[in-house]
């Protein structure tokens, strides 16, 4: 009949529309998501601490500055080992990088050596970034913003481990750095730079400080290091001194102001 009226077809909810998802409108949406669903699977995992390690992409085992290579991944393997002998139920200080290739997976590795969890948050790039195979499955994590992705960086960390890296370990650095000169972090953090040769021909911090650029306890704020015991023996003092034997750091708690 020409009046009948004709049934609709049924369009999709608006959570299960890959077409909205993708959309600039849910463009909000895509950025709480890459906050719940890691926050969803830490919890599940039990990991509230982190030791996170920035260094290049670009350093190969078999390279000319291997050298970094091995002892991230030994740094890390030490760190394992030793966290993974804490009495917690939680997981404590759990090594994290960026999730792709160089000293990314010199630390991821190290952790696997020990037989211990790691963490990847790895970030799509055209180029370069893929994620290592030494990612746990259940923390291998694939961001499209970098600041989130940088957030859970700093969300997590009770130390910092800086290897010689580009511009994006010099990002990373500065903005961590950044939120603890400022105290915009409800926490210390143990920050270690990795090969002082290195970084003295990249970073006159004393030149920063001489100029009136930073204050001269700012160069306090961190540790060097230039082998493997001098650097674990850093972050193992420090992480006991600020977070075990009964001190502050609560798993679980506030990072951010």
């Amino acid at each position: 009949m020409a009046d009948e009226k004709k049934i609709g077809v049924r369009k999709p909810k608006a959570y299960a529309d890959p077409q909205f998802l993708n959309s600039s409108d849910a463009r909000t949406l895509r950025i709480l998501s890459e906050y719940l669903e890691p926050q969803a699977r830490f919890r599940r995992a039990k990991v509230h601490d982190t030791v996170v390690f920035f260094g290049s992409a670009r350093i190969a085992e078999d390279g000319p500055m291997g050298k970094y290579y091995a002892d991230a991944r030994e740094l890390a393997r030490r760190i394992t080992v030793w966290s993974d002998a804490l009495p917690a139920d939680d997981r404590r200080f759990v090594i994290c990088s960026g999730g792709g290739p160089g000293i990314m997976e010199a630390a991821n590795r190290g952790a696997c050596d020990a037989g211990g969890k790691s963490i990847g948050l790895n970030i799509s790039l055209p180029f370069e970034q893929a994620p290592n195979p030494y990612i746990s499955d259940e923390l291998n994590f694939e961001f499209h913003y970098f600041f989130m992705r940088k957030l859970w960086f700093a969300y997590l960390a009770k130390a910092l481990v800086i290897f010689p890296g580009g511009f994006g370990t010099l990002d990373e650095l500065f903005e961590l750095f950044t939120l603890v000169q400022t105290h915009k972090l409800r926490k210390e953090m143990v920050l270690l730079i990795y090969g002082k040769q290195y970084w003295n021909e990249v970073i006159n911090f004393e030149a920063m400080a001489k100029h009136g650029m930073i204050s001269p306890e700012d160069l306090d704020l961190f540790h060097w290091a230039d082998d493997v015991d001098t650097a674990f023996d850093v972050v193992r003092e420090g992480l006991t001194r600020l977070y075990l034997n009964g001190n502050g750091g609560l798993p679980g708690s506030p990072l951010l102001k």
